[in-house]
């Protein structure tokens, strides 16, 4: 084998490498960019549960707490 069919080979060879690294690299930022939708709401998720946690020990926890705050059923 001569020089540079050596040389075109080991071309050949990284443009094959780039090539998945690119593809590789692409789907890593498609994953990372759903990952980052996901925590984001789970983060949402957790700020209102932490919300109702606090209203619950705080004993407030809207009309349904207080009876009398609650509209008559609608047969009277």
């Amino acid at each position: 084998m001569t020089d540079s069919m050596a040389l075109l080979t080991r071309i050949e060879h990284l443009e094959s490498q780039l090539t998945f690294q690119e593809d590789t690299i692409e789907s890593l930022n498609q994953l990372v960019t759903q990952q980052s939708r996901e925590l984001t709401e789970i983060h949402e998720r957790l700020r209102w549960l932490g919300r109702k946690v606090s209203q619950l020990q705080n004993g407030d926890n809207g009309p349904e707490s207080d009876p009398s705050q609650e509209p008559p059923p609608p047969h009277y």
